[in-house]
């Protein structure tokens, strides 16, 4: 398969990734003000959970996104020096990548992570169905 091409699912991938992360939190935030019951679903609870703790346990041990890592291997061995690319790349980049400091983002991510650890205990996920009362 084109390297490039690959590149590009990788970085939607990661888009998704971080709009999950996003919304989700924006979602469960709404939904307990809203008391939306949805979102206290344990699956969605428990892999928002999982995904923002590999997030900030990347960032607290210092290891870069393998996302990130992978997606910058292709990109060179497509012969692309920047990440630019095409039409959707490009505002993929835009939108998830930002100039700034490695601690600012360590510390982003740590809140977050801490913001999502909050909403388990303002609205807890529901375990059993007689909690769904």
């Amino acid at each position: 398969m084109n390297p490039a091409l690959l590149a590009n699912l990788i970085a939607l991938v990661h888009f998704a990734w971080v709009a999950f992360l996003v919304l989700g939190l924006l979602a469960i935030l709404l939904g307990i003000a809203f008391r939306w019951g949805w979102v206290r679903n344990r699956w969605f609870r428990l892999i928002h959970l999982g995904m923002i703790a590999i997030v900030v346990g990347e960032a607290m041990a210092g290891v870069p996104c393998p996302l990130t890592i992978w997606e910058h291997r292709l990109r060179v061995s497509a012969g692309q020096t920047t990440f630019e690319g095409d039409f959707i790349a490009y505002w993929v980049h835009r939108l998830i990548f930002f100039e700034a400091e490695p601690w600012v983002f360590t510390v982003v991510y740590v809140l977050f992570g801490l913001a999502v650890l909050g909403t388990w205990i303002v609205a807890p996920p529901r375990w059993r169905v007689q909690d769904a009362a």
